[in-house]
């Protein structure tokens, strides 16, 4: 042990002068992680002992993997610690008494030795600590996914079996609903345990399916007992890492969500309290809990601790109560798929899951069939102030969603406050009468609740602009019993980005440039850690290369390199259908789907263009158009989730993720020199974009121009396709008619098909109209009351 000691000193002092290894957006892609696994996702990632502490997982491993124990020096030298066990971590707590970090199966203490717990005595994939309830300074627990809870001695590190993992035989088991645990932590006498997963077959497809639970124990009683059933992650309280300074009065706090929207909970006083978010993201809504990493609620040396939930940053007030619960607010909204977070130095340091060999679920006609990278991940450093400059902020959600309401009863508090632009859509399935619906706010989030606006629900629908409104939380009461309510909130802040994108892409290829780069790009499998790029030239091959982690591009010396791309990650035909009216999508299940273009159509002169890849587990982006959407796995809503992320005049070929980057090829040779984000080859054959996936919300604000008619032949009463709304900020409408003509516009509120009314407008020549800037909705469609040549189109700015 002294030798082992000695040796990690002397490579410290070796590598003290070492320059700081290359990076592009803050990632480093000598940090990477591989396993030879079907996923290697990031676990958990904390500072201690004066280093950065890494542990990767693979999907499905509870007696050990290939992934690693990783140590990283303020110098960002990489030590694959040899102790390393694998699995399917993503556990951590600091045990102050003992100075140990226990992370993953290891303990480490403040010299930096470790110690292993190995899975033949704790089996399992380990997914929580949390502090013990009777002898906090000697014990510790842990829980794995299946519910396996364990008691370990922090000396000895004994294992005392509580609670049976579910995949084991025999023994005593929690029996909660649900599986696919993921928080735990203890306070006010209790341990609570999270899962965000449900073994039902409805669960692989329905994201609307019953799932999920979160669930408490005394630590001395035989059941465990239900707080509420539905999907939840982390469990975390003010003490964070370490645990609640003051276990029996600090509050807990639990984040989860269902269809409608997030869900808070907070446990104070002895009792549990419910609110509500909005989501920023639909790619994590499956209902199985596969495609929802570890989202956390983290110190990150600012005051408040930041939250990451549902593709959005959040800002989360350390002392939140329920009689001080003001302060939740929208940073950003992002793209990166994060398993946790903390702050190392003056940065903040985020470990993702990008790059899987499986698909999971995630497969669709549009990304074709691709050849499965080696599984690899990496850490996103970023200064602390870099997370309110990503995406602008959007949230949707709902407190009724085809509920059976009754009058009087208080609707479930939504999150008010953080948002600039916001309105309420409100619908009923059968209308037998007013109703009455009034909103209710709690200005300073101290539980005090004001009527503010009542809103008359005459018909099936009406929208409502509370933008006007200021407060903490918002709350709905009917005045009568509405069958199949909907109430959608639809908040957004304003979209600054303007139409030029950010100077880090200068040298993509335009329209009208000449000597184009192009080709496919494929992370490589069997360990061999490079990229490969099949390169073009003006649409015709130039050769096989590899990037490297030093981001040099060479020419492969690989004889079978470009045939094997060529074959392996070859660009589906036929995808996407652009007519006089805009481009259309038919996915999987033969639904029809439409979105904006952006520019007159033109065939590339790079070839075939990629329009659907997966560019971070089960995350894929499409891009159709010049423009990038955020595209769910279907098991989480797929094209009827879709948001606009950014528009741009750029010729994209194809992209892929490598080692924590975002790539894009499509070059215009000549442009973007002194561009670090432009990689060429020596020869000057070869060119590629590498950044951040994240860096994309900089290629200009989301815009375009279509509709689903321009001088179509339409049959009275029949419905047009969907048309794309979400994620466009400024929205105006044409309708076009050589007759008198009722044409109906109807939107669907969540995305989910329950489309609604908007309003009938009377065409005869031309009708246009400017949609509110607060008003938001998932999807557009029409109707008209006769059969006529008519055009619908949208334009959008």
């Amino acid at each position: 042990m002294i030798a082992s000691r000695f040796n990690l000193v002397l490579l410290a002092l070796l590598t003290a002068s070492r320059a700081e290894p290359v990076q592009l957006s803050g990632i480093y892609p000598e940090l990477a992680f591989f396993n030879n696994e079907g996923e290697c996702g990031t676990g958990a990632v904390v500072p201690w002992a004066d280093r950065l502490w890494v542990v990767t997982y693979a999907p499905h491993s509870p007696t050990g993997s290939s992934d690693k124990l990783y140590e990283i020096t303020p110098g960002l030298e990489q030590i694959v610690r040899s102790e390393s066990i694998g699995g399917t971590p993503a556990n951590r707590m600091i045990h102050p008494e003992t100075k140990q970090l226990f992370i993953g199966p290891y303990a480490i203490d403040a010299d930096r030795e470790v110690r292993v717990i190995p899975y033949s005595k704790m089996y399992g994939r380990p997914t929580g600590n949390a502090r013990h309830l009777t002898d906090p300074a000697g014990k510790i627990y842990y829980a794995t996914m299946e519910e396996g809870i364990y008691e370990v001695d922090v000396k000895t590190l004994a294992i005392t079996e509580l609670w049976r993992d579910e995949q084991l035989k025999d023994g005593r088991k929690a029996k909660l609903p649900g599986y696919h645990g993921k928080g735990l932590y203890s306070g006010q006498g209790r341990l609570i345990y999270a899962n965000n997963g449900d073994h039902a077959k409805s669960a692989l497809t329905d994201p609307a399916t019953p799932s999920g639970v979160l669930a408490e124990w005394d630590g001395k009683s035989g059941d465990w007992q239900l707080v509420r059933r539905n999907q939840f992650t982390e469990v975390t309280g003010p003490g964070g890492i370490t645990g609640n300074a003051s276990a029996a009065e600090d509050p807990v706090w639990s984040i989860g969500w269902d269809h409608r929207s997030l869900i808070l909970m907070c446990l104070h006083g002895g009792q549990w309290h419910l609110y509500r978010l909005p989501k920023g993201s639909h790619s994590y809504d499956g209902a199985h809990g596969w495609n929802t990493e570890w989202p956390r609620i983290r110190e990150i040396g600012e005051g408040d601790f930041l939250m990451t939930m549902h593709g959005t940053f959040w800002k989360f007030p350390r002392n939140f109560t329920p009689a001080n619960s003001a302060g939740i607010a929208p940073r950003s909204n992002y793209l990166k798929v994060i398993g946790d977070f903390c702050r190392w130095g003056d940065r903040l340091v985020f470990g993702c899951d990008d790059t899987a060999k499986m698909e999971f679920l995630n497969k669709r006609a549009a990304k074709g069939e691709i050849a499965g990278p080696q599984s690899q991940s990496n850490l996103w450093f970023t200064a602390p102030d870099r997370l309110d400059d990503l995406g602008p902020v959007i949230g949707r959600g709902a407190v009724w969603s085809r509920d059976l309401v009754e009058a009087g009863k208080p609707s479930d508090p939504y999150l008010f406050s953080g948002y600039d632009r916001k309105g309420l859509h409100l619908a009923r399935a059968a209308v037998s009468g007013p109703v009455t619906v009034s909103v209710e706010i709690d200005e300073k989030g101290d539980g005090v609740w004001k009527k503010v606006r009542e809103i008359g629900l005459e018909g099936g629908y009406c929208w409502t602009d509370l933008s006007d409104l200021k407060g903490a939380w918002v709350r709905l009461v009917s005045s009568a019993p509405i069958d199949e309510a909907m109430a959608v909130f639809q908040f957004s802040n304003e979209d600054r980005r303007g139409e030029s994108a950010d100077p880090i892409f200068e040298g993509l290829a335009r329209s009208g440039d000449s000597d184009l780069r192009g080709g496919l790009v494929r992370a490589r499998s069997d360990n061999k850690r490079t990229l490969a790029l099949l390169a073009t030239k003006d649409g015709d091959e130039t050769g096989a290369y590899e990037l490297g982690a030093d981001l040099k591009l060479r020419r492969s010396e690989e004889a079978d390199l470009a045939a094997h791309t060529r074959k392996h990650t070859a660009i589906p035909q036929g995808g996407l259908v652009q007519d006089a009216a805009s481009i259309l999508y038919t996915d999987d299940k033969g639904r029809r789907w439409r979105f904006p273009a952006h520019g007159p159509a033109e065939a590339s002169r790079l070839g075939d263009a990629r329009i659907c890849r997966e560019v971070a587990t089960e995350r894929d982006l499409f891009h159709a158009g010049g423009t990038f959407y955020e595209l769910p796995a279907e098991n989480a809503g797929g094209f009827a989730k879709a948001r606009a992320i950014a528009t741009g005049d750029f010729l994209v070929h194809d992209f892929c993720s490598y080692r924590g980057l975002f790539i894009m090829t499509g070059i215009a040779e000549g442009q973007g020199k002194g561009n670090p984000h432009i990689i060429r080859s020596e020869d000057g054959l070869a060119s590629l974009w590498a950044g951040a996936i994240d860096d994309i919300w900089k290629i200009g604000k989301p815009r375009g121009r279509g509709g689903p008619w321009k001088d179509s032949a339409v049959k009275a009463g029949q419905a047009s396709d969907p048309y794309l709304m979400t994620g466009f900020d400024r929205k105006s409408l044409v309708l076009t008619s050589a007759r008198l003509v009722n044409i109906t516009a109807e939107v669907d509120l969540n995305g989910d098909g329950h489309w609604v009314p908007y309003r009938t407008f009377e065409v005869n020549g031309t009708e246009t109209h400017d949609f509110p800037a607060a008003f938001q909705a998932y999807w557009i469609r029409f109707r008209s009351d006769k059969d006529a040549e008519l055009s619908a189109q949208l334009n959008y700015r």
